[in-house]
C-alpha cells in the first residue's frame, strides 16, 4: 500500500469541512484560506481551492462580494449563506461523531455493541 495515497485521501475527505470552518469565522479572501490551511499544515493549491469555492457557491452554500483593491484587480471575498451555515453545522456534527469514534477505537478501544456511528 502507498501511505502517501492514503494520507492524501484522508486530507481530501476533510478539506471542504476545513475550508468552510475558515469561512464560517467571517468574510475571507481565497489567499487567506490558503494561508490558514498552511498554518494548520494542510497545504492547498489555488488550482484545488478555486474550483471548490465555485462548487460551494453554485450549491448556494457561499456568497461573495467584490472589493476594489488599491494595488490590483478587485478581490472576491467569500462568506457563508444561511444554507451554508446549516450545511456546516451538519458537517461539524458528523465530524465530531466521527472523530469521537476514531479516538475511541485508536486510543481506548471500544465495545463494538455500544457504538452508534453509521456510514
Amino acid at each position: 500500500m502507498n501511505i502517501e495515497n492514503t494520507q492524501s485521501q484522508m486530507r481530501k475527505g476533510v478539506l471542504e469541512f476545513c475550508i468552510l470552518s475558515i469561512i464560517k469565522r467571517g468574510e475571507v479572501y481565497p489567499s487567506d484560506i490558503i494561508d490558514e490551511m498552511k498554518k494548520a499544515n494542510l497545504n492547498i493549491l489555488e488550482g484545488t481551492l478555486y474550483p471548490l469555492l465555485t462548487r460551494l457557491k453554485n450549491a448556494d452554500l457561499l456568497t461573495y462580494r467584490w472589493v476594489e483593491s488599491t494595488g490590483g484587480p478587485p478581490r472576491k471575498y467569500f462568506s457563508l449563506t444561511d444554507k451554508g451555515a446549516a450545511f456546516y453545522a451538519e458537517l461539524e456534527a458528523t465530524w465530531n461523531e466521527l472523530a469521537g469514534a476514531v479516538q475511541a477505537l485508536t486510543q481506548n478501544g471500544v465495545n463494538i455493541n455500544s457504538g452508534n456511528f453509521n456510514q
